[in-house]
C-alpha cells in the first residue's frame, strides 16, 4: 500500500525548507476540514457535491507523492458523478493514511 512521504515537496522546493514548511501547513490545515465535508456529502447521498471534494481533495494525494491513490481519486470522482461507489473504501483508506501520516509532521 502506498504510503504519504515528502518527496514531491522537497523536489519541488529545491531545498528551500521555508517554502516546504508553507505548503505543508496549507496541507495541515485544509484537509481535515475537506475530509469532514466530504464524510458529510457522503451520507446525505449528495454523490456530485462529493465528487467536487474529491476532486480538490486529490491535488493533495499528488504533494504528497501518492502517484497511484491520485489514479484513483480521479476514478472514485467519475464513480461518484454517476452515483456509483466502487472505490469509496479505497479513498477512505488513503484519507485515513494521510490523516495519519500529517499527524507526524513537525512544522515547527
Amino acid at each position: 500500500m502506498e504510503q504519504p512521504n515528502l518527496s514531491y515537496v522537497q523536489q519541488l522546493s529545491g531545498g528551500d525548507k521555508a517554502f516546504e514548511k508553507k505548503l505543508l501547513a496549507v496541507v495541515v490545515q485544509e484537509f481535515p476540514e475537506e475530509k469532514v465535508i466530504y464524510e458529510g456529502n457522503m451520507e446525505k447521498h449528495a454523490f456530485a457535491k462529493a465528487a467536487e471534494n474529491v476532486h480538490k481533495i486529490k491535488h493533495k494525494f499528488g504533494i504528497l507523492g501518492l502517484e497511484k491513490s491520485y489514479q484513483i481519486a480521479i476514478d472514485y470522482e467519475e464513480q461518484l458523478l454517476k452515483e456509483k461507489t466502487e472505490l469509496r473504501k479505497d479513498f477512505e483508506d488513503i484519507l485515513q493514511r494521510i490523516q495519519e501520516f500529517l499527524l507526524t509532521l513537525s512544522l515547527e
